[in-house]
Protein backbone atom coordinates (compact mmCIF):
# COMPACT_ATOMS: atom_id res chain seq x y z
CA UNK A 1 0.00 0.00 0.00
CA UNK A 2 3.04 2.45 0.86
CA UNK A 3 4.37 1.39 -2.15
CA UNK A 4 1.54 2.50 -4.30
CA UNK A 5 1.46 5.97 -2.56
CA UNK A 6 4.71 6.26 -3.44
CA UNK A 7 4.33 5.24 -6.77
CA UNK A 8 1.37 7.75 -7.41
CA UNK A 9 2.90 10.34 -6.06
CA UNK A 10 5.80 10.07 -8.43
CA UNK A 11 3.15 10.00 -11.31
CA UNK A 12 1.68 13.49 -10.34
CA UNK A 13 4.99 14.91 -10.07
CA UNK A 14 5.90 13.95 -13.78
CA UNK A 15 2.79 15.22 -14.98
CA UNK A 16 2.95 18.44 -13.25
CA UNK A 17 7.34 18.83 -14.47
CA UNK A 18 5.77 18.47 -17.47
CA UNK A 19 2.96 20.75 -18.01
CA UNK A 20 5.77 23.33 -16.13
CA UNK A 21 8.20 22.80 -18.95
CA UNK A 22 6.91 22.77 -22.27
CA UNK A 23 10.63 21.61 -23.60
CA UNK A 24 9.67 17.94 -22.62
CA UNK A 25 11.32 15.80 -25.36
CA UNK A 26 8.61 12.98 -25.08
CA UNK A 27 5.92 15.69 -25.74
CA UNK A 28 8.12 17.12 -28.28
CA UNK A 29 8.02 14.08 -30.41
CA UNK A 30 5.21 12.70 -29.60
CA UNK A 31 2.99 14.32 -32.48
CA UNK A 32 5.79 13.32 -35.37
CA UNK A 33 5.46 9.50 -36.13
CA UNK A 34 5.03 10.10 -39.48
CA UNK A 35 9.06 11.55 -40.14
CA UNK A 36 9.57 8.18 -38.05
CA UNK A 37 7.61 5.66 -40.11
CA UNK A 38 8.70 7.54 -43.25
CA UNK A 39 12.60 7.50 -42.33
CA UNK A 40 12.39 3.73 -41.36
CA UNK A 41 10.41 3.17 -44.80
CA UNK A 42 13.01 4.99 -46.82
CA UNK A 43 15.67 2.89 -44.98
CA UNK A 44 14.01 -0.57 -45.57
CA UNK A 45 13.90 0.48 -49.33
CA UNK A 46 17.22 0.82 -49.75
CA UNK A 47 17.57 -2.93 -47.77
CA UNK A 48 14.95 -3.97 -49.94
CA UNK A 49 16.69 -3.13 -53.10
CA UNK A 50 19.64 -5.48 -52.19
CA UNK A 51 17.36 -8.06 -51.24
CA UNK A 52 14.72 -9.33 -53.88
CA UNK A 53 14.48 -12.64 -52.43
CA UNK A 54 13.62 -11.12 -48.89
CA UNK A 55 11.15 -8.65 -51.22
CA UNK A 56 9.43 -11.52 -52.90
CA UNK A 57 9.23 -13.89 -50.03
CA UNK A 58 8.00 -11.14 -47.36
CA UNK A 59 6.06 -8.53 -49.04
CA UNK A 60 5.09 -9.63 -52.22
CA UNK A 61 3.87 -13.05 -51.24
CA UNK A 62 3.02 -11.70 -47.69
CA UNK A 63 2.62 -8.24 -46.30
CA UNK A 64 0.93 -7.13 -49.84
CA UNK A 65 -1.53 -10.06 -50.03
CA UNK A 66 -2.78 -8.88 -46.46
CA UNK A 67 -2.74 -5.12 -47.46
CA UNK A 68 -4.58 -6.57 -50.93
CA UNK A 69 -7.42 -8.04 -49.32
CA UNK A 70 -7.75 -5.01 -47.02
CA UNK A 71 -8.28 -2.47 -50.11
CA UNK A 72 -10.76 -5.04 -51.64
CA UNK A 73 -12.67 -5.09 -48.30
CA UNK A 74 -12.68 -1.46 -48.01
CA UNK A 75 -13.10 -0.12 -51.33
CA UNK A 76 -13.90 -3.14 -53.97
CA UNK A 77 -17.58 -2.73 -53.85
CA UNK A 78 -17.93 1.40 -54.34
CA UNK A 79 -19.62 1.70 -57.87
CA UNK A 80 -16.99 4.79 -58.49
CA UNK A 81 -13.40 5.26 -57.98
CA UNK A 82 -12.18 5.50 -54.20
CA UNK A 83 -9.55 7.97 -55.01
CA UNK A 84 -12.38 10.64 -55.27
CA UNK A 85 -13.52 9.70 -51.32
CA UNK A 86 -9.83 10.39 -50.98
CA UNK A 87 -9.23 13.81 -52.28
CA UNK A 88 -12.80 14.74 -50.51
CA UNK A 89 -10.66 13.39 -47.06
CA UNK A 90 -7.69 14.87 -47.73
CA UNK A 91 -9.47 18.96 -48.48
CA UNK A 92 -11.09 18.05 -45.16
CA UNK A 93 -7.98 17.25 -43.41
CA UNK A 94 -6.08 20.37 -44.79
CA UNK A 95 -9.27 22.73 -44.07
CA UNK A 96 -9.83 21.13 -40.56
CA UNK A 97 -6.30 22.24 -39.55
CA UNK A 98 -5.46 25.69 -41.30
CA UNK A 99 -8.70 26.38 -39.32
CA UNK A 100 -8.00 24.72 -36.33
CA UNK A 101 -4.33 25.13 -36.07
CA UNK A 102 -3.24 27.08 -33.24
CA UNK A 103 0.74 28.72 -33.86
CA UNK A 104 3.38 28.29 -31.32
CA UNK A 105 2.91 31.14 -28.80
CA UNK A 106 5.58 33.46 -28.43
CA UNK A 107 7.43 31.93 -31.30
CA UNK A 108 10.13 33.55 -33.05
CA UNK A 109 9.64 33.66 -36.92
CA UNK A 110 12.37 30.76 -37.21
CA UNK A 111 10.68 28.74 -34.43
CA UNK A 112 7.74 28.90 -36.94
CA UNK A 113 9.26 28.43 -39.50
CA UNK A 114 10.58 24.85 -37.95
CA UNK A 115 7.51 24.40 -36.72
CA UNK A 116 6.03 24.48 -40.14
CA UNK A 117 8.69 22.00 -41.80
CA UNK A 118 8.38 19.78 -38.87
CA UNK A 119 3.97 19.45 -39.56
CA UNK A 120 5.02 19.03 -43.44
CA UNK A 121 7.46 16.57 -43.00
CA UNK A 122 5.60 14.56 -40.72
CA UNK A 123 2.97 14.33 -43.53
CA UNK A 124 5.30 13.89 -45.95
CA UNK A 125 6.90 10.81 -43.31
CA UNK A 126 3.15 9.15 -43.48
CA UNK A 127 2.26 9.45 -46.83
CA UNK A 128 6.04 7.69 -48.00
CA UNK A 129 5.27 5.09 -45.35
CA UNK A 130 1.38 4.49 -46.59
CA UNK A 131 3.33 4.31 -50.21
CA UNK A 132 5.61 1.84 -49.48
CA UNK A 133 3.94 -0.86 -46.76
CA UNK A 134 0.56 -0.55 -48.75
CA UNK A 135 2.51 -1.22 -52.85
CA UNK A 136 5.83 0.50 -53.44
CA UNK A 137 7.92 -2.44 -52.02
CA UNK A 138 7.19 -4.88 -55.02
CA UNK A 139 9.65 -2.66 -57.03
CA UNK A 140 12.46 -4.68 -55.24
CA UNK A 141 11.14 -8.43 -56.22
CA UNK A 142 12.16 -10.71 -58.31
CA UNK A 143 12.45 -9.51 -61.83
CA UNK A 144 9.83 -11.39 -63.77
CA UNK A 145 12.34 -12.94 -66.31
CA UNK A 146 14.21 -14.24 -63.52
CA UNK A 147 11.08 -16.19 -62.29
CA UNK A 148 9.86 -17.88 -65.37
CA UNK A 149 13.21 -18.57 -66.56
CA UNK A 150 12.96 -16.47 -69.51
CA UNK A 151 16.43 -15.85 -71.33
CA UNK A 152 16.15 -12.01 -71.73
CA UNK A 153 18.79 -10.64 -74.48
CA UNK A 154 18.68 -7.36 -76.94
CA UNK A 155 16.91 -6.96 -79.62
CA UNK A 156 18.35 -6.29 -82.84
CA UNK A 157 17.12 -5.29 -86.43
CA UNK A 158 16.49 -8.44 -87.53
CA UNK A 159 14.37 -9.89 -84.63
CA UNK A 160 12.41 -6.52 -84.49
CA UNK A 161 11.62 -6.55 -87.81
CA UNK A 162 10.43 -10.88 -87.11
CA UNK A 163 8.35 -9.76 -84.62
CA UNK A 164 6.80 -6.95 -86.17
CA UNK A 165 5.53 -9.03 -89.04
CA UNK A 166 4.48 -11.51 -86.96
CA UNK A 167 2.19 -9.46 -84.81
CA UNK A 168 1.30 -7.64 -88.05
CA UNK A 169 0.04 -11.02 -89.42
CA UNK A 170 -1.79 -11.70 -86.45
CA UNK A 171 -3.64 -8.55 -86.40
CA UNK A 172 -4.10 -8.63 -89.72
CA UNK A 173 -6.12 -11.79 -89.29
CA UNK A 174 -8.30 -10.97 -85.87
CA UNK A 175 -9.03 -7.38 -88.21
CA UNK A 176 -10.34 -9.41 -90.84
CA UNK A 177 -12.76 -11.90 -88.78
CA UNK A 178 -16.20 -11.64 -89.68
CA UNK A 179 -16.61 -10.47 -85.64
CA UNK A 180 -15.41 -6.81 -86.56
CA UNK A 181 -17.72 -4.38 -88.18
CA UNK A 182 -16.57 -3.96 -91.97
CA UNK A 183 -13.42 -1.43 -91.73
CA UNK A 184 -14.60 1.37 -89.53
CA UNK A 185 -12.86 1.79 -86.19
CA UNK A 186 -13.86 -0.22 -83.47
CA UNK A 187 -16.01 1.04 -80.74
CA UNK A 188 -17.47 0.50 -77.55
CA UNK A 189 -19.95 -1.80 -78.45
CA UNK A 190 -17.29 -3.79 -79.83
CA UNK A 191 -16.27 -5.38 -76.46
CA UNK A 192 -17.68 -6.69 -73.83
CA UNK A 193 -20.09 -5.02 -71.43
CA UNK A 194 -18.25 -6.79 -68.12
CA UNK A 195 -14.76 -5.63 -69.59
CA UNK A 196 -13.19 -5.11 -66.56
CA UNK A 197 -14.23 -8.42 -64.92
CA UNK A 198 -12.86 -10.37 -67.95
CA UNK A 199 -9.64 -8.36 -67.93
CA UNK A 200 -9.34 -9.20 -64.41
CA UNK A 201 -10.33 -13.12 -64.70
CA UNK A 202 -8.12 -13.34 -67.25
CA UNK A 203 -5.14 -12.06 -65.72
CA UNK A 204 -5.69 -14.13 -62.60
CA UNK A 205 -5.29 -17.15 -65.00
CA UNK A 206 -1.95 -16.14 -66.41
CA UNK A 207 -0.18 -14.80 -63.27
CA UNK A 208 -1.57 -18.26 -61.53
CA UNK A 209 0.04 -20.30 -64.13
CA UNK A 210 3.50 -19.12 -64.04
CA UNK A 211 3.36 -19.42 -60.37
CA UNK A 212 2.27 -15.67 -59.04
CA UNK A 213 -0.70 -15.85 -56.58
CA UNK A 214 -3.53 -14.29 -58.26
CA UNK A 215 -5.32 -12.84 -54.97
CA UNK A 216 -7.55 -10.40 -55.19
CA UNK A 217 -10.45 -8.09 -57.09
CA UNK A 218 -8.44 -5.58 -57.95
CA UNK A 219 -10.48 -2.82 -59.60
CA UNK A 220 -9.92 -1.07 -63.33
CA UNK A 221 -11.83 1.95 -63.13
CA UNK A 222 -12.56 5.25 -65.41
CA UNK A 223 -11.36 8.13 -63.95
CA UNK A 224 -13.25 11.32 -64.88
CA UNK A 225 -12.97 14.23 -66.28
CA UNK A 226 -12.06 12.42 -69.48
CA UNK A 227 -8.34 14.20 -70.15
CA UNK A 228 -7.70 14.08 -66.85
CA UNK A 229 -4.50 11.50 -67.31
CA UNK A 230 -4.41 12.04 -71.45
CA UNK A 231 -2.96 16.49 -70.60
CA UNK A 232 -0.20 14.95 -68.95
CA UNK A 233 0.87 12.33 -71.47
CA UNK A 234 -0.52 9.35 -69.72
CA UNK A 235 -2.73 6.76 -70.33
CA UNK A 236 -3.64 5.58 -66.86
CA UNK A 237 -2.32 5.26 -63.17
CA UNK A 238 -2.66 2.86 -60.19
CA UNK A 239 -2.77 4.51 -56.75
CA UNK A 240 -1.39 2.49 -54.41
CA UNK A 241 -3.47 4.75 -51.46
CA UNK A 242 -6.20 3.56 -52.62
CA UNK A 243 -5.28 0.11 -54.33
CA UNK A 244 -7.38 0.83 -57.75
CA UNK A 245 -5.87 1.30 -61.42
CA UNK A 246 -7.50 3.68 -63.53
CA UNK A 247 -7.57 4.78 -66.80
CA UNK A 248 -8.76 7.93 -69.07
CA UNK A 249 -12.44 7.57 -70.46
CA UNK A 250 -10.82 9.91 -73.43
CA UNK A 251 -8.70 7.07 -74.35
CA UNK A 252 -10.49 5.42 -77.40
CA UNK A 253 -12.13 2.09 -76.15
CA UNK A 254 -9.92 -0.22 -78.54
CA UNK A 255 -6.95 1.24 -76.37
CA UNK A 256 -8.86 0.03 -72.64
CA UNK A 257 -8.46 -3.59 -72.45
CA UNK A 258 -4.71 -2.95 -72.87
CA UNK A 259 -4.28 -0.05 -70.83
CA UNK A 260 -7.02 -1.73 -68.52
CA UNK A 261 -4.87 -4.73 -67.64
CA UNK A 262 -1.82 -2.99 -67.49
CA UNK A 263 -3.20 -0.84 -64.24
CA UNK A 264 -4.84 -3.95 -63.08
CA UNK A 265 -1.17 -5.55 -63.46
CA UNK A 266 0.50 -3.15 -60.93
CA UNK A 267 -2.66 -3.68 -58.54
CA UNK A 268 -1.54 -7.48 -58.60
CA UNK A 269 1.95 -6.54 -56.87
CA UNK A 270 4.40 -5.53 -59.95
CA UNK A 271 5.80 -2.21 -60.43
CA UNK A 272 7.86 -2.35 -63.28
CA UNK A 273 6.21 -0.84 -66.10
CA UNK A 274 7.55 -3.45 -69.08
CA UNK A 275 6.37 -6.27 -67.02
CA UNK A 276 2.55 -4.52 -66.23
CA UNK A 277 2.79 -4.38 -70.02
CA UNK A 278 3.94 -8.05 -70.85
CA UNK A 279 1.30 -9.32 -68.23
CA UNK A 280 -1.20 -6.87 -70.02
CA UNK A 281 -0.40 -8.40 -73.21
CA UNK A 282 -0.84 -12.39 -72.23
CA UNK A 283 -4.06 -11.11 -70.28
CA UNK A 284 -5.33 -10.02 -73.78
CA UNK A 285 -4.24 -13.03 -76.05
CA UNK A 286 -5.82 -15.24 -73.43
CA UNK A 287 -8.44 -13.82 -72.58
CA UNK A 288 -10.61 -15.78 -75.04
CA UNK A 289 -12.86 -12.98 -76.16
CA UNK A 290 -11.59 -12.09 -79.93
CA UNK A 291 -11.86 -7.78 -79.44
CA UNK A 292 -9.97 -7.53 -76.13
CA UNK A 293 -6.96 -10.05 -78.25
CA UNK A 294 -7.07 -7.68 -80.68
CA UNK A 295 -6.85 -4.43 -78.65
CA UNK A 296 -4.12 -6.23 -76.50
CA UNK A 297 -2.22 -7.07 -80.00
CA UNK A 298 -2.68 -3.62 -81.25
CA UNK A 299 -1.30 -2.32 -78.28
CA UNK A 300 1.39 -4.48 -77.85
CA UNK A 301 2.38 -3.83 -81.76
CA UNK A 302 2.25 0.21 -81.50
CA UNK A 303 5.37 -0.62 -78.62
CA UNK A 304 6.68 -2.45 -81.46
CA UNK A 305 6.03 0.16 -84.31
CA UNK A 306 7.81 2.98 -82.73
CA UNK A 307 11.27 0.70 -82.05
CA UNK A 308 10.73 -0.35 -85.77
CA UNK A 309 10.39 2.91 -86.82
CA UNK A 310 13.48 4.38 -85.52
CA UNK A 311 15.49 1.53 -86.74
CA UNK A 312 14.31 0.98 -89.94
CA UNK A 313 12.27 3.82 -91.19
CA UNK A 314 11.80 2.72 -94.42
CA UNK A 315 11.07 -0.95 -93.91
CA UNK A 316 8.54 0.04 -91.04
CA UNK A 317 6.66 2.59 -93.61
CA UNK A 318 6.35 0.10 -96.36
CA UNK A 319 4.61 -2.28 -93.94
CA UNK A 320 2.78 0.85 -92.61
CA UNK A 321 1.10 1.18 -96.02
CA UNK A 322 -0.05 -2.13 -96.43
CA UNK A 323 -1.62 -2.25 -93.36
CA UNK A 324 -5.71 -3.65 -94.04
CA UNK A 325 -7.96 -0.46 -93.81
CA UNK A 326 -9.17 -1.78 -90.72
CA UNK A 327 -5.95 -1.29 -88.64
CA UNK A 328 -5.34 2.09 -90.27
CA UNK A 329 -9.00 3.30 -89.08
CA UNK A 330 -8.04 2.05 -85.63
CA UNK A 331 -4.96 3.75 -85.44
CA UNK A 332 -6.40 6.82 -87.20
CA UNK A 333 -9.01 6.81 -84.56
CA UNK A 334 -6.77 6.51 -81.84
CA UNK A 335 -4.76 9.62 -82.91
CA UNK A 336 -7.69 11.43 -83.01
CA UNK A 337 -8.66 10.31 -79.60
CA UNK A 338 -5.43 11.02 -78.10
CA UNK A 339 -5.15 14.62 -79.91
CA UNK A 340 -8.29 16.03 -78.81
CA UNK A 341 -6.49 16.41 -75.05
CA UNK A 342 -3.02 17.65 -75.71
CA UNK A 343 -0.50 18.16 -73.59
CA UNK A 344 -0.78 20.64 -70.78
CA UNK A 345 2.92 21.03 -69.76
CA UNK A 346 4.63 19.48 -73.30
CA UNK A 347 7.49 17.06 -71.52
CA UNK A 348 7.23 17.96 -68.04
CA UNK A 349 5.58 14.33 -67.56
CA UNK A 350 8.04 12.75 -69.03
CA UNK A 351 10.54 14.15 -67.05
CA UNK A 352 8.99 13.55 -63.84
CA UNK A 353 7.85 10.01 -63.97
CA UNK A 354 11.63 9.59 -65.77
CA UNK A 355 12.90 10.98 -61.91
CA UNK A 356 10.29 9.04 -60.46
CA UNK A 357 11.27 5.58 -61.82
CA UNK A 358 15.00 6.22 -61.96
CA UNK A 359 14.58 6.95 -57.69
CA UNK A 360 12.94 3.52 -57.31
CA UNK A 361 15.82 1.45 -58.94
CA UNK A 362 14.54 1.15 -62.47
CA UNK A 363 17.46 2.55 -64.45
CA UNK A 364 16.31 3.17 -68.57
CA UNK A 365 12.91 5.22 -66.62
CA UNK A 366 10.65 5.81 -69.39
CA UNK A 367 12.45 3.34 -71.30
CA UNK A 368 11.20 0.56 -69.49
CA UNK A 369 7.88 0.75 -70.86
CA UNK A 370 9.29 -0.83 -73.84
CA UNK A 371 11.16 -3.82 -71.74
CA UNK A 372 7.62 -5.22 -72.84
CA UNK A 373 9.32 -6.03 -76.38
CA UNK A 374 12.46 -8.04 -74.70
CA UNK A 375 9.99 -10.01 -72.29
CA UNK A 376 7.38 -11.25 -75.02
CA UNK A 377 10.06 -12.31 -77.08
CA UNK A 378 11.68 -14.00 -74.65
CA UNK A 379 8.19 -15.90 -73.08
CA UNK A 380 7.50 -16.79 -77.23
CA UNK A 381 10.62 -18.57 -77.66
CA UNK A 382 10.37 -20.14 -74.39
CA UNK A 383 6.99 -21.19 -75.64
CA UNK A 384 8.13 -22.47 -78.82
CA UNK A 385 11.13 -24.36 -77.58
CA UNK A 386 8.86 -26.01 -73.95
CA UNK A 387 10.10 -26.69 -71.06
CA UNK A 388 12.61 -29.02 -71.56
CA UNK A 389 14.85 -27.07 -73.65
Amino acid sequence: MVRLKILSKCGQSIVKMRDRNSAYPVLRLSGYWGLLLGSVSVGLRWMASGNPEGVERLFSRGVFLFVRTLFDGLTSFLPFPSVYLLLVGAAWWMYRNIRKKKQPTGASGWRLLGHWALQTGNLAGWVIAWFFWAWGYNYYRIPVEQAMGLNVIPLDKQKIAADFDQETAMLSTLRSSAFFRDTLALAREDFPGDLERQLRQSLKEVLTRYGYPGYGRVRGRLLYPAGIFLRFSTAGLYLPFTGEGHIDPGLHPVQWPYVMAHELAHGYGFGDEGTCNFWAYLACIQSGDLAIEYAGRLGYWRYLASVYRKSDPQSFQRARDKLPPGIKNDLKAISEAMNRYPDLIPVLQYRVYDAYLKSQGISEGMLNYDRVLVLTHAWREKERLGPSE
